[in-house]
């Protein structure tokens, strides 16, 4: 990535480098500042960003900045594409794995030539393989566009695996096709279907292999390692060792990180301590803020750049295209997904393995289709040899951003209004994490109960079986939804956090008389801040995002100063 001023002299590398990092800490301030704007406004992150980087592209005094497509997909992609996987549940993944590839595979190649001749019906003259290099930037949906509404909103789980499922194979499918299409683009040739076929297989299995060999010899690092922030980074060298030795083979790196990234998330449990855990949540959270912020912002800074090159075209002819490349998008989605709905129906054998059961949750799936980082990466990832580059970033920004403010900003009216969104959980928490709760207290319980005759212990066992014999109760009815569970879980979250509060107002009194080491400050005020979010977690937060806030705010003027 590159920032240019007029006023510096192009040798003067200090110049440049600080124009760089002048550049990045005014982008994460605009990233913070739209984060806030679009929970004000109660729109979807992605859509502000987008936007905001149109606005921002407006601002004369702003450096120029210009990514190295080498770098977009090495820099940004791996460690995104790790998160997601290190999140995903195997099982539900693999349950679900013909729907999954169905949309992930069937889905997206159908999506990516409906774009291509679109594209040339519109320019007779656009080589098939910049046609298809388009269409394999814009055909997979990204399921953190929608994450936002996923969350807010309870739809049938299977619906849910399947969309974040779709979100992390597709990725893979959709840039293996666009690898071979800018290729064949860039030499001027083009490709047999199959000589096609089979390289798209090739570049697959040598990244599902290499993948698989990079987790392997990540988790023995990790076992031997025994400290958390080695540990996360080492998390991190995965991620980018997964794609960079499969791009120096010739594989596909996308499936080499989403292997890894599964194969490692499937053995955290049992490999990181819990400090481990916690720290890397916390740093991969981060990461994944600051990449995917910074990636929205950075599409809509070129578009300034991308519009000068493509002028001569007309502002009617470029309008024209994006709306067609655009509606292509989203109605080739519809033509995939219904018919699969209407198979199941005609084939009983294909209804089971279905994540659809009518034509309302069709119709969410079909619209739940925004476009987002990957297809970002990849106009952003465009050699500058590619004929037409400017012309495609701008056809694939307007998909984007179509998709983005059109069905980001309607999915959760749509899903109200067809009346998709399951009922409320009675009492308030899911019934598979009450039950999950319910045995986790009871296993607990059973433990202490067997040492209480123990003859070294068992006094203090003897002590401490009430709390547990408490919590066991009190789970096993909110598990057994009994009628005064509800208002049980509420009068003891209460209690804990009134209590919590009076200990850390006690704390930081103690601190500010001079009386309290600033390190010991720090280490007892982070007990009570593990201690307040396991209260939050196990009898729930009731709170608003705005009234997280403004807790916050007031812990901050609360701080030992």
């Amino acid at each position: 990535m590159r920032a240019s001023r007029r006023d510096r002299p192009r040798g003067c590398v200090r110049g440049r480098c600080m124009d760089l990092v002048d550049t990045l800490l005014v982008l994460i301030a605009a990233c913070i500042g739209f984060a806030l704007l679009s929970r004000r406004l109660g729109l979807p992150y992605a859509v502000i960003l987008v936007i905001g980087g149109m606005l921002l592209a407006l601002v004369p005094q702003l450096p120029t900045v210009r990514l190295d497509p080498d770098l977009a997909l090495a820099l940004f992609l791996p460690p995104l594409l790790q998160a997601s996987a290190w999140r995903t549940d195997w099982r539900s993944f693999r349950s679900n794995l013909r729907s999954i590839l169905a949309l992930a595979l069937g889905a997206v190649l159908f999506t990516a030539f409906c774009v291509a001749l679109v594209a040339r019906q519109f320019l007779p003259d656009l080589p098939w393989s910049v046609a298809i290099a388009l269409g394999a930037i814009v055909a997979p949906p990204d399921a953190v566009a929608a994450e936002a509404v996923l969350q807010r909103l309870r739809l049938p789980r299977r619906i849910v695996t399947v969309l974040q499922g779709e979100s992390l194979v597709n990725d893979a499918s959709s840039l293996v096709l666009y690898r071979l299409a800018v290729a064949a683009a860039v030499a001027q040739g083009s490709i047999a279907p199959l000589d096609g076929g089979l390289a798209f297989l090739a570049l697959g299995a040598g990244g599902i292999a290499t993948g698989w060999v990079v987790g392997r010899l990540t988790m023995m690092a990790l076992r031997r390692l025994g400290d958390p922030m080695l540990e996360v980074t080492t998390s991190f060298l995965a991620a980018y060792a997964a794609y960079l030795a499969a791009e120096s083979i010739g594989v596909s790196g996308v499936l080499a990180v989403v292997t890894a990234g599964l194969h490692m998330g499937q053995a955290q449990h049992a490999l990181l301590t819990s400090r481990s855990r916690l720290s890397a949540q916390a740093v991969w959270g981060f990461v994944e803020f600051v990449l995917t912020s910074l990636i929205f912002i950075l599409i809509g800074l070129q578009l300034r750049q991308v519009l000068s090159n493509i002028a001569d075209r007309g502002i009617g002819q470029l309008l024209a295209l994006g709306g067609a490349v655009a509606a292509t998008v989203v109605l080739s989605r519809f033509l995939w997904i219904f018919p699969t709905l209407w198979l199941g129906r005609l084939a009983p054998a294909l209804a089971r393995h279905a994540p659809l059961s009518s034509w309302r949750q069709a119709t969410i799936l079909s619209w739940a289709g925004m476009r987002g980082v990957v297809s970002l990466a990849a106009a952003l990832a465009l050699p500058f040899e590619v004929p037409e580059r400017d012309l495609l970033v701008f056809l694939a920004f307007v998909a984007i951003l179509a998709t983005l403010v059109l069905q980001g900003t309607t999915l959760e009216w749509l899903i109200r209004r067809l009346g998709v969104e399951e009922p409320a959980p009675e009492g308030g928490i899911d019934p598979d994490e009450a039950e999950g709760r319910r045995l986790m207290a009871t296993a607990a319980l059973e433990e202490i109960e067997g040492r209480v005759e123990d003859p070294l212990e068992g006094a203090i066992a003897r002590e401490m079986l009430p709390e547990f014999q408490d919590r066991a109760e009190h789970l096993h009815r909110v598990a057994t939804h009994d009628a005064a569970a509800t208002a049980e879980r509420a009068a003891r979250r209460s209690l804990r956090l009134a209590a919590l509060e009076a200990a850390r107002t006690k704390l930081i009194a103690h601190a500010r008389a001079g009386n309290l080491h600033a390190d010991i400050l720090q280490k007892l005020e982070r007990e009570l801040d593990l201690e307040e979010l396991r209260v939050r977690a196990v009898l729930g937060d009731p709170r608003s995002p705005a009234e997280r806030a403004a807790d916050a705010a007031r812990r901050a003027a609360q701080g030992p100063g």
